[in-house]
């Protein structure tokens, strides 16, 4: 079993430009308007502030290149769990396949909804729960939405992209525009000489609020002459994503100065309020809405994949495992999927009364998912090594060295994200991710018990 899979019938109608855009409107969300300013107080100088940047860009690329390997050589709808039953077996694959399903997909999809609930009740606020209120019905209205059919889902992420894109260069013209001047340092607030010792830390924040272009990996199946264009795609996808990054906060900085940037609450609403009035802080408020939409309709896209992926492979999911070829989406998938983050946004709610979701759902999900992040790289090191003959049209370059500092990056997200939610009061989040992830293991022995994985007994 460990290396025979499901070979789904799937029909490639993503172009470069449909596959890309899922994968901008993915990673581009809320965390680039929130993360500038804790950047900016680790930071201190110009120049290292947008050297982090940078340095993110290189790194999201050295693991885009790793996945372009992993994904031509091995285009499948489970992505990273296609790859884990080839390399590591069938008890990894299961145990990815589950923690994505009830930790890090749909923990995700709570997160960035969240973000959503956060800005829309800028705009119009809906009572004490607004937020949780606003997270469940995108979930719900989008998910919806991809049942009528991946032409539809596909269209709307262009158009949420193109709008978040087109709005992220309003805050990148204001910036421009705007003059920083004599910004006044608020009591406390981190200068250029006291901030310029946390590199590392500014970092974690950078990395984070990149994470997520590895999401084209679960559409690779679905992207027409994937041997090919699935390179094109995540290229591009970087250098779009690592542009409008730099220039941004450039323009933040620009605009508001460094001790302004590392001081606010509210960079990108700051910025727009100072050019343009209040006026210009609630179209900020309404374009953060619009990118955490983008961002849920993305997640909402690829995560639905792997539990299909799951289902073909393992009899008790079979449920999962069933396309719907008139929409050309799995139906069930997405259902089930939808299911787990409205319970979750639930957990939100009751935690902190629905004032910290963004926060309960970051610890719930980082640790578990920069573990599997880690594993993926060390299967590629495994995958050369098992299958030397599988062919390769796009091979990573600087092999073993590049997959090696994509692994030590990875290594220490894991560890910095552990230490991020153990420090924070609302590690109940991390605490019910990681205890849900253990949970996988005894449903594991249960299904390996009752004779329920597909290709052992077929």
């Amino acid at each position: 079993m460990a290396n025979k899979v499901a070979s789904p019938t799937l029909k490639p109608t993503l172009s470069v430009i449909d596959a890309s855009a899922i994968v901008v409107g993915m990673v581009i969300g809320a965390g680039i308007f929130e993360t500038p300013s804790l950047v900016a107080q680790n930071a201190g100088s110009q120049g290292v502030i947008l050297f982090a940047w940078l340095l993110g860009g290189i790194a999201s690329l050295i693991g885009a290149l790793c996945y372009a390997e992993l994904t031509t050589a091995y285009p499948h709808p489970g992505g990273d769990y296609h790859y884990f039953m080839r390399a590591f077996g069938t008890n990894i694959a299961f145990l990815f396949a589950w923690a994505r399903m009830t930790v890090i997909q749909t923990g995700s999809i709570t997160l960035f909804a969240y973000a959503f609930g956060d800005y829309a009740s800028q705009i119009l606020p809906l009572g004490s729960y607004s937020p949780a209120i606003y997270a469940a019905l995108c979930i719900a209205l989008l998910t919806a939405l991809q049942l009528v059919g991946v032409r539809q889902g596909k269209w709307t992420q262009n158009v949420l992209t193109l709008v978040t894109v087109l709005g992220l260069a309003l805050v990148i013209i204001a910036g421009l525009v705007a003059v920083a001047g004599n910004t006044p340092t608020p009591n406390g607030a981190p200068t250029q000489e006291d901030g310029g010792g946390a590199i590392g830390l500014a970092m974690v924040f950078v990395l984070l609020t990149y994470g997520g272009w590895n999401e084209a990996a679960y559409i690779s199946a679905e992207v027409r002459d994937a041997k090919r264009n699935m390179v094109k795609t995540l290229l591009l996808s970087i250098a779009v994503i690592a542009g409008l990054y730099m220039l941004v906060n450039f323009a933040y900085i620009q605009g508001l100065g460094i001790a302004g940037v590392a001081a606010s609450r509210a960079v990108a609403a700051d910025l727009m309020r100072r050019v343009f009035g209040e006026g210009g802080a609630v179209f900020i408020s309404f374009l953060v809405a619009i990118t955490a939409l983008s961002s849920i309709n993305a997640t909402i896209f690829t995560g639905a994949r792997t539990n299909y992926a799951l289902g073909k492979d393992f009899r008790a999911f079979s449920l999962l495992g069933r396309w719907n070829d008139r929409g050309n989406i799995p139906a069930n998938a997405l259902l089930l999927q939808a299911a787990i983050a409205l319970g979750l946004v639930l957990l939100g709610t009751i935690t902190h009364e629905g004032e910290k979701g963004f926060e309960t759902m970051t610890a719930y999900t980082s640790p578990v998912f920069w573990f599997f992040f880690l594993l993926s790289g060390i299967a590629l090191f495994v995958l050369r090594q098992r299958e030397p003959n599988t062919s390769r049209p796009f091979r990573v370059p600087g092999y073993p060295i590049t997959p090696l500092i994509f692994c030590a990056v990875c290594g220490y997200l894991l560890y910095s994200s552990v230490t991020y939610a153990s420090s924070q009061a609302y590690s109940i989040g991390a605490i019910v991710g990681i205890t849900v992830m253990a949970i996988g293991v005894p449903v594991l022995l249960f299904v390996r018990r009752s004779s329920n994985i597909r290709g052992e007994k077929d």
